[in-house]
This record gives structure tokens, C-alpha cells and sequence, in this order.
């Protein structure tokens, strides 16, 4: 599955060998994009319809692209999604909805492992913290932004761009809370453009199936293919207490898709590295792949060791592990790219293409300078000091959800007495309703686990700086990781139950006279450790990160008029569009078909997990149309973010949704090879099929029955 969470951000696995002269063949046209076959995420304002037009024989209209834009959607969290009814149906994937179940969840009725079906609209039960996103509005502020950073470098720089980001998102937004307003870097500062979003934090599940089959297969099915999973969950946003009216949607294809069939893919790509410089490339290599590999091994075995104290446990902490497994496939699959010396060299060999294309034109070069030299001065500084500022500077010692919920009141509470274009910037006005929805949203938090990740995140603080380290005693003093993690669990008082979330409320808006006076335990802590965090943060934000943007903006700004938009800019977790086909490929002199059945999944069923069918689906076998498609595989070019993705055709019809990409995309972040990279997808007639015989689901298929029958 693809990455997309708070402990993930973009789809960069893989597994096995590079396909490595695809790589190189990549990052070497890099700099030639008429010659991109069907890569790219692609801005909705900047779509290259005409060339689509041209290989495919339908070029997209203003008309047709708005309306896909609009009836897509996205997780806040961290996942893609669609709309597809006028009543708030909302389709994505059961593993981004993971959260939102699991919480639900109780031993008596444990909704992941027996799944769930609201037969009765009184029957949706909300979410308690997820929150649905719509792209309403997008226009260009590049001038604006320029004019603001115009001349100022270091924290100069830092603090014009946050100044004006503020400013722009605080205008777009105003003060409705069903707004939210962002700024966003296109072509790392070739052109910035102002995110108007629709926020639906009224979120209501639906339809989940069980985990077995929404992920068959488990972690050594993960990123390969052929795959056999109904990856799917419906939930419904409310506006006011009541189903939202949503009237732009994708209807539903009863029809599905064909071999060789066009295919689009909104979504929202979480991040990619494509247009990162070689030094930029060497420090994931060498600094943080490495250690974000070794961290996340070792908490693998801590979770899956806590799973095997019992039901409660395995309850409480599968979407962690979850995430957790996806995650550290996605990086070692990165990392692989990353020392495959082909694709290595293909990437300083397109970094070199493109100074000298620079060189070639004087103005160019002079309003370049010295960007690469900047950049690798830059983080050769941040090499330096780069362990003592995750763990102290943003908070990587303390992985705990109380300890963050901490956090942010004390950070909140001092940050609004500032002027709004002064904070720091995930306290503007323009983010706040979005932390206050978050921190009172009752999500239940179990202390047992609060404990394991708040030790082993203590533990992993004193192993990288040291137990004499005067941060490591200021925050241990005499205690164990244990100890303390076990006191400021059990001690604090900001729990997600009635009596805590009333707490936090209080202390949100009593602001920093009532944060002072309070002798919680997370609050002392976070209060305690603040100072040492804000001057790291600080080093970084005003001396290392703007060189790093400065240099990557002039870099950005050569390439962008070299190319101007026929390239498109890195993912930056915002609406895109990708464009393919529904294609098989090569892999190992062999051809892989590209769909499987449902027949497929019973044939590879072992009745052992990962490879269980959960009862439903042996009671209903012979009612199942065994040949119906399950999952196929498209050519369109995917990373982490756009799980839950739709899959649409020329019709914007929904003809599959995404879920995974195979082995050879994982990549996905540093380069594309079209002849091999797979996005992987649930087949729309597998989710009928399923809905309507093994859950009987008719409620849910009459409403998409009758969205397909009301054009938007």
C-alpha cells in the first residue's frame, strides 16, 4: 500500500532490483519532458491536454477538468479520496481509514477483524478524528510571493515567506472555520500557487470490509502484483448534522475497464524528490534513509512483540504496525534506488545537463549563482547537528499523542499572542481550526501503547545523543525511558475522555496564564523542553532550510523557464492529475496480465494469514461470479497520497480505485521508468460485486446506482 500518514509521506519502496537502465533512462530525460511517455502529476491548471489529445484521442477540456477536480477529495491525514453520490458518499481505502475503525473498535465488536456495513443512515458512526478535504479554488500568487522574498536571504528570508504565506492564507480563508487556505511551493518557488479547500470534519463511516481481504496478502503481498484486494472503505461527510450536498461527483462504471484503455488519476501525491540536486539526493542516501530504516526495524519488533499479549493489544495497535511495515519497505525501497550506481549516475548526469543548459544563457546563470555550492554548504551544516535536531528539535524523542497534545497547547498558547505572520506557521489563523479540531476530537488513546512508543522513543533519544548529554538529563534526570514514559502517561490528565477533553478545551482557552500555572506532567515537560526545541528549530529555519529553499528556488526558476510547464512541478500533497493506461508489462522475461479475478483470490487463499478469506467470503463463493476483475494495474504515475485515489475514465466514470503501486514504481520518488512502474488499483466491479453479495450492502449500491443515473 502506498504511504500516507503522519509516519509516512511518500511512496519511495521498492523491492528487488532497480530496473536500472529505466531509471537512468528517467533521470536522463529529465530535462526532455516531450519526451515522458505517461509520467507525471500534473497541476489542474496546467494539464497537457493536447499532448494526451495526441497519443490517446481525447484531450481534456477546462470544462471536463474542473468538474474531476471538483468531485475529488482528500484525507487530511494524508490519503486521497472521491465523492460519489450528491449526498457526501465518500470512497477511499480501508487501510486510510484504518485509524477511524480501529478507534471505533471495541474487543466485543472489533470492526477490523468482522468489518462493517451502516445498513441504516442512523447507523454511520462518525469518525473521531478525520477530516475531508475539496479543492474548490486555485489561483496563481507567484508575483506576490516574489515581491515579498525579493532580496532577503537567511532568516530574513524565512521570515518574509512566513509572513506572507500567513497573510495570503489568513485573506483566503478569513474566519470561517469551513475553510482551510494554503499556500503551496510549485517547482520548488518556480511558482506559487493559494489552495482554496472545503473542510468536512463531520466525517461518518459507512462501509468497511474486513482486514483480511481489504489486505490479503499482508506485508509479503505489499507492493507487488498480480494482488487480490478489496482495498475500500465508504464514508459519508455531514454539514449541520445532515448528509452533505455535494453535487459534483463521479459516477459509478458498472462496466469497469479494458486493456490498453485510457485512465486518469486525481489526487493528491504526497511527495516526490525528482528535481532534488545530488547533494540534496546524498543526504537521503547516506543520513536519513539509514537512520529512518534502523528506527522504524526496531519498532516493528517492539509492535508486534505488544501484539502478542493479547486481543487488546493486537486491537489497539494494528494500523501503527501497519503503518509502520508499509513504511519501512517504502525506505528500504528508496534507499535501494538511491545506491543502485546506474540510476545514481543518471541523476548526476541530468544535474549536470541541466548547468550546463544554464550556462548557455548568461542571465540565467547569473540569477543561479551559486545555488548548488548554497545547498551542499547547507546540509553539510545540517549533517552536523541533524540527529540532536529530530530528536530535540521537532520532537522525535518523544512519540507519544498525550506528549503532542501537550505540545501544541503550550506552543499554541505562546504562539497566539504573536502576530499572525510571526508564528510559527502550523499556529496561523489559517491552521488553528484544524489543531483544535484535532486536539478535542475524543480519538481514544491507549495508555499501554502510549507507553511502549513513548519508551522506545526516549530510549532511541539517549542511545543518539548520549546519556550525558544535558538535553538527555534534563528531560530523564535520574529515571529509565520506562520509568518516566510510565509516569507521564499514567500522571497526565489530558486524556480523550470526557474529563480530559474538557481540560484541553480550558486550556485552550485560557491561553498561556492557565498553561504557566499547570503542574501536569506533559505540560511540564513540554514547557520544560521548549526553549532547547524553539532554538533548534530556530538554527534550522533561519540559517540551514532557507539556503536549502533560496538555492532550490533559483534553481527551480532556471528550469522553470527552460521548461516552463511542459514539466510538471514535484508532488507536494495537492490536487494533481495523472494520465495512462490499464497495461501488463515484463518482469523477469515474463508477461503479467493486468488484472486478476476474483477466482484469483480464492486460488490463492491458503485459509493461514496473511493469505486468510474471512468467512464472508467462504459463505458466498458460489454466489460470486468468479471471473469478475478484482485488481488490475494502470501505467498512470502515483506516489504515496494517492491511496484512495480514483481511477477514471474518458467518461469520468470510476472504473477502479487505487490502493498500491508494484515493486518496480517504488522508486516512485527519484525517477519514473513508464515500461514497468505499475499503479495498482481495486476494480469497480469488484466493489459491486462484493457490496451486493457478500455484505448486501443495498442501501450503499442503490445510492451509487443512483448517482450513476443523475449526471452531475
Amino acid at each position: 500500500m502506498l504511504e500516507g500518514s503522519a509516519f509516512n509521506s511518500s511512496a519511495d519502496c521498492r523491492k528487488g532490483a532497480v530496473h536500472s537502465k529505466g531509471f537512468v533512462l528517467a533521470a536522463i530525460l529529465a530535462l526532455s519532458p516531450h519526451a515522458r511517455a505517461d509520467e507525471g502529476m500534473w497541476t489542474f491548471d496546467a494539464f497537457p491536454s493536447d499532448k494526451v489529445g495526441g497519443k490517446y484521442g481525447f484531450a481534456p477540456t477546462a470544462e471536463w477538468l474542473d468538474r474531476v477536480r471538483l468531485s475529488s477529495a482528500r484525507m487530511a491525514e494524508g490519503c486521497s479520496a472521491s465523492l460519489v453520490s450528491p449526498h457526501g458518499l465518500v470512497m477511499f481505502n480501508h487501510h486510510c481509514a484504518q485509524d477511524c475503525i480501529e478507534q471505533l473498535s471495541v474487543p466485543a465488536r472489533d470492526l477490523l477483524a468482522h468489518g462493517f456495513w451502516a445498513s441504516r443512515p442512523a447507523d454511520e458512526r462518525k469518525c473521531p478524528a478525520m477530516e475531508i478535504d475539496q479543492l474548490t479554488e486555485l489561483s496563481d500568487v507567484t508575483d506576490r510571493v516574489n515581491h515579498a522574498l525579493e532580496g532577503s536571504a537567511g532568516a530574513a528570508y524565512e521570515d518574509a515567506r512566513r509572513r506572507i504565506y500567513a497573510q495570503i492564507e489568513n485573506e483566503c480563508a478569513g474566519a470561517d472555520e469551513a475553510v482551510r487556505c494554503e499556500v503551496v511551493s510549485l517547482y520548488h518557488g518556480g511558482r506559487y500557487g493559494l489552495y482554496r479547500f472545503r473542510r468536512y470534519p463531520d466525517v461518518r463511516l459507512v462501509f468497511a470490509p474486513e482486514l483480511a481481504i481489504a489486505s490479503f496478502g499482508g506485508d509479503p503481498d505489499n507492493f507487488m502484483f498480480p494482488r487480490y484486494d478489496l482495498d475500500v472503505t465508504f464514508v459519508r461527510v455531514y454539514e449541520n448534522g445532515r448528509p452533505a450536498h455535494t453535487p459534483h461527483y463521479f459516477r459509478w462504471s458498472t462496466g469497469g475497464g479494458k486493456e490498453g484503455e485510457l485512465t486518469f488519476v486525481p489526487g493528491n501525491p504526497g511527495s516526490t524528490s525528482r528535481d532534488w540536486t545530488v547533494s540534496q539526493l546524498e543526504y537521503e542516501r547516506d543520513v536519513f534513509l539509514p537512520e529512518r530504516l534502523l528506527w522504524l526495524a526496531e519498532l516493528r519488533g517492539q509492535l508486534t512483540e505488544f501484539q502478542r499479549r493479547g486481543t487488546h493489544e493486537r486491537l489497539v495497535s494494528s494500523s501503527l504496525l501497519l503503518e509502520v511495515e508499509n513504511s519501512l519497505k517504502a525506505r528500504r525501497g528508496g534507499l535501494e534506488a538511491l545506491v543502485d550506481r546506474d540510476f545514481f549516475a543518471g541523476r548526476v548526469g541530468a544535474e549536470e545537463a541541466l548547468r550546463a543548459q544554464v550556462a548557455d544563457h548568461p542571465e540565467l546563470a547569473q540569477a543561479v549563482g551559486d545555488a548548488w555550492e548554497s545547498i551542499a554548504a547547507a546540509l553539510e551544516r545540517k549533517r552536523a547537528i541533524h540527529r540532536r535536531l529530530d530528536y530535540v528539535g521537532y520532537g522525535k524523542a518523544f512519540a507519544s499523542d498525550l506528549f503532542r497534545a501537550a505540545q501544541h497547547l503550550v506552543r499554541a498558547a505562546e504562539e497566539r499572542t504573536k502576530e499572525n505572520g510571526a508564528r510559527l506557521e502550523e499556529y496561523s489563523d489559517a491552521r488553528l481550526p484544524e489543531l483544535r479540531a484535532h486536539l478535542l476530537s475524543g480519538a481514544p488513546v491507549h495508555k499501554d501503547l502510549e507507553i511502549l512508543t513513548l519508551t522506545y522513543s526516549l530510549t532511541k533519544m539517549r542511545e543518539a545523543l548520549g546519556p550525558d548529554d544535558p538535553f538527555v538529563r534534563k528531560v530523564l534526570g535520574k529515571r529509565s525511558p520506562r520509568e518516566l514514559a510510565t509516569a507521564l502517561v499514567d500522571g497526565t490528565r489530558l486524556t480523550t475522555d470526557r474529563a480530559g477533553l474538557a481540560l484541553r478545551r480550558s486550556l485552550w482557552e485560557q491561553g498561556k496564564k492557565a498553561i504557566d500555572a499547570s503542574t501536569d506532567p506533559m505540560i511540564t515537560l513540554a514547557r520544560r523542553i521548549d526553549s532547547d526545541a524553539r532554538a533548534l528549530r530556530r538554527h534550522n529555519e533561519d540559517d540551514i532550510s532557507p539556503a536549502i529553499k533560496k538555492g532550490t528556488e533559483r534553481i527551480a526558476r532556471a528550469r522553470f523557464a527552460l521548461q516552463e510547464t511542459n514539466a510538471y512541478p514535484d508532488a507536494t500533497f495537492t490536487p494533481r492529475l495523472s494520465y495512462g493506461a490499464i497495461e501488463g508489462y515484463r518482469e523477469n522475461g515474463k508477461a503479467v496480465e493486468p488484472f486478476t479475478t476474483i477466482g484469483g483470490a480464492f486460488e490463492r487463499a491458503t485459509a493461514r494469514d496473511p493469505f486468510r478469506l474471512p468467512p464472508s467470503w467462504k459463505r458466498a463463493e458460489r454466489r460470486l461470479d468468479r471471473r469478475t476483475p478484482l485488481n488490475f494495474c494502470t501505467t498512470n504515475d502515483i506516489v504515496g497520497g494517492n491511496s484512495g485515489s480514483p481511477v477514471i475514465n474518458r467518461d469520468g466514470e470510476i472504473v477502479g480505485l487505487i490502493f498500491d503501486g508494484n515493486i518496480q514504481s517504488l522508486g516512485g520518488d527519484y525517477g519514473f521508468d513508464a515500461s514497468v512502474n505499475r499503479a495498482v488499483a481495486v476494480d469497480s466491479r469488484a466493489i459491486l460485486e462484493a457490496l451486493e453479495r457478500i455484505y448486501d450492502a443495498r442501501r450503499l449500491v442503490a445510492e451509487l446506482g443512483e448517482a450513476r443515473a443523475a449526471v452531475p
